[in-house]
């Protein structure tokens, strides 16, 4: 039963999705503009997100995004601060 339950644990962990590079949060109107762009492992990325491209994220930040103070996508990115 233990060996049983070890390999469901390893089979979760291998068939896990990877993360996305680059997370987008939402407000709390969805049709409202982004809050702010995450990198995808980011711990202080809200539960609106969404997985976004390399060319998403920096058109998020080049229209005015907010970028995470704390994971800095916007430094990740390339981008410097003004």
């Amino acid at each position: 039963m233990a060996e049983q339950r070890e390999a469901e644990r390893q089979r979760g962990i291998q068939d896990r999705p990877i993360p996305p590079d680059w997370l987008l949060e939402k407000g709390l109107n969805r049709d409202g503009p982004p809050v702010q762009l995450h990198c995808g492992d980011c711990w202080n990325a809200g539960k609106r997100t969404r997985g976004v491209t390399l060319d998403e994220a920096r058109r998020a930040i080049t229209e005015g995004g907010k970028a995470c103070g704390v994971c800095r996508p916007d430094s990740a990115l390339g981008f410097l601060d003004g």
